[in-house]
């Protein structure tokens, strides 16, 4: 029997948690990245997005790995289709932290003073989210142990409203930064200033994939 298979013999959920696992392992390299960024260390960034890309890649095979090995009918009442749905928004996740490795390589970026404290605040609040989606995964077992009721479905409905209200936190951060990079065009060349865009982008995606990913579950939920 194959450690996938092991897997799914005990819970349909425990294959996902390992990949969660996988994704955030990815996803926590982002905050070397920043330091690697606010440090000039240039030759760093580029070693990180290397690994962070490397350690996508190890999600992907896992991804593919999982959807090969998915039983077709469970015993369980989850369908295919709703772990599929919930593997491929946390493979998302995965895929944002290695294309913004590839963003923050593409030019030596110098770091904007006037951005710098609220940029930090705002890539550490989407990671915040992401951490927060992987603490809701983590609870699929006990949900399927409560047949997704009782305290427990309330406990993880509270911990999906956080992840949305940490979205909309971030949103609101996304738009102040947006605002001062528009006011900073002048002193920014257009490659400059569309890769920041990007870059904003991107980060902001952590936490609007993790608050999918908790809506996902809160479907889950709703369907009980």
């Amino acid at each position: 029997m194959s450690i996938l298979e092991s897997l799914f013999s005990r819970s349909p959920f425990s294959p996902l948690q390992s990949h969660m696992e996988k994704v955030c392992e990815c996803v926590q390299q982002v905050e070397r990245l920043y330091a690697a960024f606010v440090g000039k260390d240039y030759s760093g960034i580029q070693k990180i997005a290397d690994e962070i890309s490397e350690l996508e890649h190890a999600a992907d095979l896992l991804k593919n790995e999982i959807r090969g090995q998915l039983p077709q009918g469970l015993f369980l009442a989850v369908n295919r289709g709703d772990l599929l749905e919930i593997l491929s928004l946390q493979d998302s996740i995965a895929d944002t932290a290695e294309d913004l490795g590839v963003l923050m390589g593409l030019k030596k970026l110098e770091p904007i003073e006037e951005m710098e404290e609220e940029l930090k605040a705002f890539m550490d609040k989407n990671i915040e989210a992401v951490t927060s989606a992987r603490a809701i995964i983590r609870q699929m077992d006990e949900l399927l142990q409560t047949s997704f009721g009782g305290k427990e479905a309330k406990k993880v409905t509270l911990m999906i409203d956080d992840v949305a209200y940490m979205e909309h936190e971030a949103d609101i951060m996304q738009r102040k930064l947006l605002k001062k990079l528009y006011n900073l065009d002048d002193k920014l060349s257009y490659s400059e200033f569309s890769l920041w865009i990007n870059i904003l982008k991107s980060v902001a995606a952590f936490g609007n994939l993790s608050e999918k990913l908790a809506n996902r579950v809160r479907m889950l939920l709703d369907n009980k």
